[in-house]
């Protein structure tokens, strides 16, 4: 019988495990899951090489959300040997706006007035549903909840990598790797063109805009996702590089 095929999830800004408990429940028996923390250092690039040193696989299916996203197009960049395939959910190729980079020191100090528990629930989660939808409670107390474990150190450290990161939009079209392209139709935070530009720039890719979903895909729309990430991991694989003797 073969192996389960590696499978590494990124979580988003103040995120954990937590953000993919319904793809892992649902997809435990298929692959071995690895879900890393994003909390080393407020380098983007840094930070991805540092998760790459971690995973102890030579190659594994990586999967991100958000931050998750731009962290494995950076992995990518880095090793893309040892990718198997690419899931970017809910995420945004691009290096910052000017105007949101000259908002993250606010929001950073804004977190640190507030306490991170009541911003994640006061400035966070409102923006996580669908727009025009009503926020789940049961959403918007894991999002603190998370937010509470990772803490303002974490969330200063993301948001400053988040805030300093180059843009990953031109590498796009060297991918080789079958990848899938996520996004909920109401993400008021990384809007469904995003993810129309990440499928017509990458060749072997698969665009899902899910109706009525906002920035949290795993957790609005579970089922959905985690089946498409089970479609995603049969997937053939592109051969490993061919190198010269």
């Amino acid at each position: 019988m073969r192996d389960k095929p590696p499978l590494v999830l990124l979580p988003g800004t103040l995120c954990d495990e937590r953000l993919w408990m319904p793809q892992i429940e649902a997809l435990i028996g298929q692959a071995n899951i690895l879900v890393p923390r994003i909390d080393t250092c407020d380098d983007l690039d840094g930070q991805a090489r540092d998760i790459l040193k971690r995973i102890p696989w030579p190659r594994f299916n990586l999967a991100g959300l958000s931050m998750g996203g731009i962290l494995a197009l950076s992995m990518l960049r880095q090793a893309p040997q040892r990718v198997e395939r690419l899931a970017l959910l809910n995420t945004n190729p691009f290096a910052e706006a000017p105007e949101r980079q000259a908002q993250r020191r606010g929001d950073i100090e804004q977190a640190a007035t507030m306490g991170i528990a009541r911003y994640a629930r006061e400035v966070l989660a409102p923006l996580y549903p669908a727009e025009g939808a009503s926020g789940d409670p049961v959403h918007a107390e894991l999002v603190v909840a998370m937010a509470e474990r990772a803490g303002l150190e974490t969330f200063r450290r993301q948001a400053l990598a988040l805030r300093d990161r180059p843009d990953g939009s031109a590498g796009l079209a060297a991918i080789t790797q079958p990848t899938l392209v996520l996004c909920g139709d109401g993400d008021r935070l990384c809007p469904p063109e995003r993810h129309t530009y990440l499928a017509e720039h990458i060749p072997d890719a698969d665009l899902m805009i899910l109706e009525g979903v906002g920035h949290l895909s795993t957790l609005q729309a579970p089922a959905v996702v985690s089946q498409s990430l089970a479609n995603w991991l049969t997937r053939e694989p592109n051969p490993l590089p061919r190198r010269e003797p």
